[in-house]
């Protein structure tokens, strides 16, 4: 069967014009042993202050993709750039400007919430008044209130992961990437760590590039998409607009319809 090309939408490319993306991914390849191509000649770029996600079913290649782009693996082909940094050249100034955040992240558990932001916090910087800057912003980010104060070995999945992404976020990355955030989470424990997310991006205006088998969920939270399956992208563009080239409700459809010709 005939492959078939990138669907793209040209408001993608028309931001080229407007400002320059801070993540450049080129011509990307991953292979792992056994000849394994989990990621297959892909590209994209993300502008400052978007939430771009990468969506498509477990086994598309969307964790390896972010964790290249985040320097903890190195591609086998291509080029990753990011804020003009090169992933591999330059990983150590990479991971000064993104904060990362595994689907599997766990926290200190002997630690109450409250202490381990602190401890994050003091990991970044030494200046007491940023200490207290994040610290604030991670408490209201979290959202846990008075059970802050508890050990986290207490919380349950929901409070741990909105305490993680409180973690990640309160720093200010210029780049927040996050691997299924909301991820076998209960619906109002996922809806805080999505209102979370948006409120990252408009306050600060740091860029957050996630990924998510969830297509409602990145159709409500990002502001443009990159459909992936077996290691390729099928489409890339705003939600809406793809729903109108393909003339359906949901970008599940639009992904039913791509997968079904490749």
């Amino acid at each position: 069967m005939q492959r078939r090309s990138i669907i793209s939408i040209p408001w993608v490319e028309s931001l080229t014009s407007l400002t320059s993306p801070i993540v450049v991914v080129e011509n990307l390849v991953k292979v792992y042993q056994k000849n394994i191509r989990a990621v297959d000649n892909i590209s994209f770029y993300v502008y400052p202050g978007e939430i771009f996600g990468l969506i498509g079913p477990n086994g598309a290649g969307k964790t390896t993709i972010l964790r290249i782009i985040a320097t903890i693996l190195q591609p086998t082909q291509g080029k990753v750039i990011v804020n003009n940094y090169d992933v591999i050249k330059d990983a150590p100034k990479v991971r000064e400007i993104i904060s990362y955040l595994p689907e599997d992240a766990g926290a200190y558990k002997y630690l109450t919430g409250l202490e381990f932001l602190e401890f994050i916090a003091k990991l970044y910087t030494k200046d007491s008044k940023k200490v207290d800057e994040y610290l604030e912003i991670g408490v209201k980010l979290s959202g846990l209130g008075e059970r802050l104060n508890d050990k986290v070995k207490t919380y349950s999945k929901g409070m741990l992961r909105r305490l993680l992404i409180a973690k990640t976020l309160m720093v200010k990355p210029k780049v927040a990437i996050l691997d299924e955030p909301t991820s076998g989470l209960d619906v109002i424990n996922a809806v805080h760590v999505r209102e979370a997310i948006k409120k990252f991006a408009k306050e600060t205006g740091g860029t957050v590039l996630l990924s998510s088998h969830n297509m409602l969920e990145v159709e409500y939270l990002c502001d443009k998409v990159a459909i992936i399956h077996k290691g390729k992208i099928l489409a890339i563009g705003r939600p809406k607009e793809l729903l109108e080239k393909f003339e359906v409700q949901n970008l599940e459809e639009v992904f039913v319809k791509l997968a079904s010709g490749v």
